[in-house]
């Protein structure tokens, strides 16, 4: 299981403007460098990331092989109503995972 830190407000007023914030700790390996025993690092990186608040998609992105390990990402999106924010990140080598955050709308 991948470490992931999320920033989400726990609270927010309906068609407020929120800030999401995380970060997932992975190696992001290229495929084009070499290890301590001379061979190449197989390709491990993170492909696809995504975030849907009670199954709505709010944000999506695509990452390459130049992201740098570690990605975290910043996006911003309106408080609708109550739920769920899901963060979902998925990649080589069948690589998911997910992390789930409430958060309620007044």
């Amino acid at each position: 299981m991948a470490n992931v830190l999320a920033n989400v407000p726990k609270t927010a007023k309906k068609g407020d403007t929120v800030e999401i914030k995380a970060l997932i700790m992975h190696p992001m390996e290229t495929g084009f460098r070499p290890g301590t025993n001379g061979r190449i690092i197989p390709r491990n990186i993170v492909e696809d990331f995504s975030a849907t608040w009670n199954g709505r998609e709010i944000f999506r992105m695509k990452m390459s092989p130049a992201i740098a390990a570690n990605p975290f990402v910043s996006f911003f999106t309106v408080a609708t109503e109550s739920g769920t924010i899901a963060l979902r990140w998925s990649g080589d080598e069948g690589f998911v995972a997910e992390h789930r955050v409430a958060i309620t709308v007044t």
